[in-house]
């Protein structure tokens, strides 16, 4: 019998604590299950889970649309794909936000990732493990990118994410001109001049200070002596002279970019 007694006890207790705590209208607000939500995305991401950030972060957006977290969790998740490898996830969502919140804090944030996300297979790990140059693959991706990152430029150029687009770029557009002078040698090789002087002066023309520069008026010069061209070959001859007295090709892989910014870049809290 009073074991009974107890056990009423343990039942009654919580809903008096509750009774308590909804008439005590001078008491601190009780915390709604939407903050639940947001909290538990923000702890998971703490510790690189972002999987289950991903699914709170979408219970927000799915369960309170019109919350007081709800336009915070949709930039969110624009980041936490990106780090969950969610690619195309996070630049659906990048889109998502750019057309519903325009003139939100964080728009610059959402320019910024979409342009990031649509080009990132160099940050795969076959990549890495392969070291494989990228600049023989199909950069549809990469050209995207760049165009993409450009506009955010043009659009917010006092961003602080502005510096880390300028390193993307720089890093994009080098990419761009060696898959093109990729091209060039293969034609060169089959003795294909004048496709090779098309993808050369292509380059030039179109992908201006790129760390390729050298090696597509090389390629001119070359094709323009093999095809008898005196004039013109004399003419390139001469830009290099006067643009590059040492000759040496500056060409490389790493253009300084890193993706150990993103963990600190995080969109910001409103």
């Amino acid at each position: 019998m009073q074991n009974m007694k107890k056990i009423k006890y343990i039942i009654y207790l919580p809903i008096l604590v509750l009774a308590f705590t909804g008439c005590n209208s001078d008491g601190p607000e009780i915390e709604q299950p939407e903050k639940i939500y947001y909290d538990q995305a923000q702890r998971r991401m703490a510790v690189n889970n972002f999987f289950g950030a991903i699914e709170s972060l979408e219970a927000i957006e799915t369960r309170y649309p019109f919350g007081k977290y709800a336009e915070q969790a949709q930039v969110e998740l624009i980041y936490a794909n990106f780090m969950n490898s969610n690619y195309e996830a996070s630049h659906s969502a990048a889109e998502k936000f750019i057309r519903l919140h325009p003139r939100h804090p964080n728009i610059d944030y959402a320019y910024f990732m979409k342009g990031l996300s649509s080009y990132t297979r160099d940050n795969s790990l076959m990549v890495r493990m392969t070291d494989t140059d990228l600049s023989n693959r199909d950069i549809t991706g990469a050209k995207e990118s760049f165009a993409e990152l450009t506009e955010f430029l043009t659009r917010f150029p006092d961003s602080q994410y502005a510096t880390y687009a300028k390193q993307r770029n720089i890093y994009l557009r080098n990419m761009i001109a060696r898959n093109e002078l990729a091209a060039a040698d293969y034609y060169m090789s089959i003795d294909a001049y004048v496709a090779a002087i098309r993808r050369a002066k292509y380059v030039i023309e179109n992908i201006p200070n790129s760390s390729e520069n050298y090696r597509a008026l090389s390629i001119l010069e070359k094709s323009y002596k093999s095809l008898g061209y005196t004039d013109l070959y004399d003419d390139v001859v001469r830009v290099i002279e006067i643009n590059y007295p040492d000759k040496e090709i500056s060409s490389s892989n790493d253009d300084g970019w890193s993706w150990n910014f993103l963990r600190s870049t995080k969109p910001k809290t409103n």
